[in-house]
């Protein structure tokens, strides 16, 4: 194979940065047009009484003999645009953001395809699986965001007041801002495996390094979950409790990726 100059990967870099482009347009476009469903019923689905979560919430709470403890009745707030051009351009951000989302498998293929050349052939062997791994652990993310960490802290600051004379009058772009910091920082977070990952191929991070962190992890992680979430306990163990798995199961990679080296070089 012709080896090629830095200019010659620039290039390269940029054809596979305008395709990953090209598909988030795409979608982008796709949710433009199905703005109906897009807004009143993925963006504004969390903000109603009747939203999945609320009612497996209410179950759960009448499960436990709590009776309706844990049962939503209202939504004391409304959502109002206070700028002429504010409804446009949360069309079109939304439809970005759902294009990037959508189109995150294709965007990793491309940046898979950048680098994988440079790669030997066992360790492109070896790291075959991790374009439907990063997609799996990403939607992931983005669902347990959505499901999850919105609810709870639209349901605690929607109804949250410090006088009876105040209502809630959310903006559409704070209150877009909340759902959408929500579900790709948790689609982002749940990437931690495939990076530890590549970390641990290049040997900036082993699993002896990783478990005398631990500690310092999870502080880190409770850190993060209180951030991301309603300040109460419960919310915030629920949050915390996927991300210490994640990160167990990075100990675990990092352990895996150490070891095929280890029998590689023994080879």
């Amino acid at each position: 194979m012709k080896e090629m100059s830095f200019l010659d990967h620039l290039e390269e870099l940029r054809g596979h940065l305008i395709k990953a482009t090209l598909a988030i347009l795409i979608f982008a476009v796709v949710a433009f047009i199905a703005k109906d469903f897009i807004f009143n019923t993925i963006l504004f689905g969390p903000k109603n009484v009747d939203f999945l979560t609320y009612r497996g919430l209410c179950n759960l709470s009448k499960l436990l003999g709590m009776d309706e403890s844990m049962c939503i009745s209202e939504m004391p707030f409304r959502i109002q645009s206070r700028k002429m051009a504010g409804q446009f351009s949360a069309h079109i951000w939304v439809s970005i953001t759902f294009g990037f989302i959508a189109a995150f498998p294709y965007v990793i293929y491309q940046f898979w395809s950048f680098i994988s050349p440079g790669l030997k052939n066992n360790e492109r062997n070896t790291s075959r699986g991790v374009i439907f791994a990063s997609s799996f652990l990403f939607f992931t993310g983005v669902l347990f965001g959505y499901y999850i960490i919105c609810p709870l802290s639209i349901n605690f600051l929607g109804t949250y007041s410090v006088a009876s004379s105040i209502h809630n009058d959310f903006d559409l772009e704070s209150y877009i801002g909340l759902v959408r910091a929500s579900t790709l920082a948790s689609g982002l977070v749940f990437e931690l495996p495939i990076i530890i990952y590549f970390l641990a191929k290049i040997g900036l991070v082993t699993p002896k390094f990783l478990r005398e962190q631990r500690k310092i992890a999870f502080v880190l992680v409770l850190i993060l979950s209180a951030v991301i979430t309603p300040p109460d306990i419960a919310s915030q163990v629920i949050v915390a409790i996927p991300i210490v798995i994640l990160y167990e199961v990075s100990i675990y990679i990092a352990k895996r990726v150490l070891k095929n080296q280890a029998k590689n070089q023994a080879t």
